[in-house]
């Protein structure tokens, strides 16, 4: 596994759904579980992701 950055978590939090964000302070228990599914499925979603390759980076020959 991997160790992730502060940043990048940082800013897939801010991309989650706002209403998971919110949710997570929510007097109702099943309201803060789904908002706390909601948030821990968007950080996986977008770690399991490809990187995209650097354009900058330079192809070597096999």
């Amino acid at each position: 596994m991997e160790r992730i950055e502060r940043d990048e978590l940082s800013a897939i939090l801010m991309a989650a759904p706002g209403w998971a964000r919110v949710g997570l302070t929510m007097p109702d228990e099943r309201m803060r579980e789904r908002a706390a599914d909601t948030l821990a499925a968007t950080i996986i979603e977008r770690l399991e992701r490809t990187p995209t390759p650097d354009p900058n980076q330079f192809r070597l020959p096999l």
